[in-house]
């Protein structure tokens, strides 16, 4: 190192800055709006797991692996590579696999370190807890984030490291997975008045969206529950899937069964009647290895092209002309209805949340064992590997 940049890198930049000061009072406010949002909220172990799949998946990007969050939804799930390949993004197979995997690490790092990544991370954690010159959290953690990857240390400890850090400055009560991904990509400048306020910037960003998705969830959730709730068994199970339902993406019969205990053609059943009542969506329009989202939170329905068929009285060759008098323009979306408070959520049960999340983490751990083994094969035989639903298959036929 020169000695001009060992002197850049001793000096963190004047506290006096516009932009800096901008930057940290936008970063503030959405961290403070998320602690308190999430506080006890019942949701929390869902919206951590949605929140750590979503950075996984965007710290891979910044680090040059692009995947789509429906992909990677998709691959947790077991759904063959090949049936992924029909998205306007170009990708291959192969590609998908290698930052599926990568992203899989990456949440491995923020939720469950192994030993050796463990004491990486505790060293990390150590060189963000040492010098303050600012007597800020926010603006030290930034500072000592830069210094470490100016001197060499690596990404993946360090951004297990921030989010602790956050917890143990009391920024945040629950450990949200807020790592600044954005200001490490390609684009981003590197000099410490110019990062530091891109940090803080993508920090604000991913509690902003983290919030954001937290209102989505308990207003699809509740009205989810509420929609299966009327003249049901207390014994019931659809409840119970609901709660599954807005803790992961997407869910497989498969997953459902392990999670609720039950077999996997109750489970189908289930997926089923959900879909009936409007509560469910299916995304992947495949006859076997049917894949399931909540609702409002499952957009691939809008990305995967439902099954060729033919339209009513429409004969060979290209489709007729949609005269323009009868092109209908879409009505616009309804409001969305207010935020539930604390006595809404107190009228349902939240006992299978917990115990569902911990049959998904389990599924993570499978598939991020499995795409290792497969990190030498190709995408045929990664597709040989997938999990799916062939014993929930759909009703339609084909015409």
């Amino acid at each position: 190192m020169s000695l001009a940049s060992s002197r850049r890198a001793d000096t963190p930049p004047h506290l006096g800055d516009p932009a800096l000061l901008a930057a940290l009072a936008l970063a503030s406010v959405a961290v403070a709006r998320l602690d308190a949002a999430t506080a006890l909220h019942p949701l929390l172990p869902a919206l951590l797991h949605r929140t750590r799949l979503d950075a996984a998946r965007r710290q891979a990007a910044a680090d040059g692996h692009l995947i789509d969050p429906w992909h990677l939804a998709a691959a947790l799930e077991g759904l063959p590579l090949r049936a992924m390949r029909d998205s306007e993004r170009i990708m291959d197979a192969g590609a998908i696999q290698d930052a599926a995997r990568l992203a899989l690490d990456y949440h491995g790092w923020l939720v469950a370190p192994d030993e050796d990544a463990e004491d990486a991370v505790l060293v990390v954690l150590a060189a963000l807890e040492g010098q303050r010159p600012y007597g800020v959290p926010l603006l030290d953690a930034a500072w000592r984030a830069w210094l470490w990857l100016e001197r060499g240390g690596t990404r993946p400890p360090l951004r297990a490291a921030l989010v602790r850090r956050l917890g143990t400055a009391g920024l945040l009560r629950a450990p949200l997975p807020l790592t600044g991904a954005a200001a490490l990509g390609p684009d981003q400048p590197w000099d410490p008045p110019l990062w530091i306020p891109a940090f803080l910037r993508a920090v604000a960003a991913e509690a902003g969206t983290a919030l954001d998705l937290l209102i989505e969830m308990e207003r699809r959730w509740l009205a989810a529950r509420a929609a299966v709730a009327a003249g049901r068994r207390s014994t019931s199970r659809a409840p119970a899937a609901v709660d599954l339902l807005a803790a992961v993406p997407l869910v497989s019969a498969t997953t459902l069964a392990v999670a609720l205990g039950m077999s996997v053609k109750a489970a189908c059943a289930i997926l089923d009647e959900l879909v009936r009542l409007e509560v469910a969506v299916e995304v992947t329009h495949r006859h076997s290895r049917r894949l399931f989202g909540l609702a409002g939170l499952a957009p691939l329905r809008q990305a995967a092209a439902p099954p060729r068929r033919p339209l009513p009285g429409r004969g060979r060759g290209r489709p007729r002309e949609v005269p323009a008098a009868l092109d209908v323009r879409p009505e616009p979306a309804p409001p969305a209805p207010p935020r539930p408070g604390p006595l809404e959520r107190r009228a349902f049960a939240y006992g299978d949340l917990e115990a569902a999340m911990q049959a998904v983490d389990a599924v993570i751990r499978k598939t991020r064992a499995g795409l290792a083994r497969l990190a030498g094969s190709g995408p045929a035989d990664a597709d040989a590997a997938g999990v799916g639903d062939p014993a929930c298959p759909t009703d339609r036929s084909p015409r």
